[in-house]
């Protein structure tokens, strides 16, 4: 049998290499860090449900991964993305994580998230142009 490369959207194949690599992993972390599995979605919104920012990200085994965290431009240096990562941290120290882990890029918000306590554990440069940070936050 001959294997090919395909480069395509496909939601049912996606699920497969996430499925069998989860699985994989399974077998190599602790029973009592198997299956904690939590998808984190924070939203802003206002009285009639419009959005005005938000935190994506997952708690996985112990920690939580912020995926992306975005607050409009009108509604910056309020106190919202300081809140959002709050509400993040009681989450996963709810779930008993470790750890909060999470990027940013040198034009974004490196300065806001060390003023939130995250270390910088590694860098790469020439991202983009840019300096790809990444990030952790201990909560033990």
């Amino acid at each position: 049998m001959q294997l090919h490369i395909s480069n395509e959207t496909n939601d049912t194949n996606k699920s497969y290499v996430v499925n069998k690599m989860i699985a994989y992993n399974l077998k190599h972390f602790p029973d009592d860090l198997k299956g904690r599995y939590q998808v984190v979605h924070l939203f802003l919104n206002d009285a009639d449900g419009n959005i005005y920012g938000g935190l994506v990200g997952e708690i996985c085994w112990n920690w939580l991964e912020v995926h992306y965290l975005f607050v409009e431009s009108d509604y910056r240096k309020l106190g919202y993305g300081k809140q959002l990562l709050l509400e993040a941290e009681r989450l996963a120290k709810a779930k008993k994580c470790d750890f909060i882990k999470l990027d940013t890029l040198s034009f974004q918000a490196l300065d806001f998230y060390k003023k939130q306590g995250f270390e910088v554990f590694g860098t790469l440069p020439n991202a983009g142009t840019h300096v790809h940070y990444y990030l952790k936050k201990d909560l033990k």
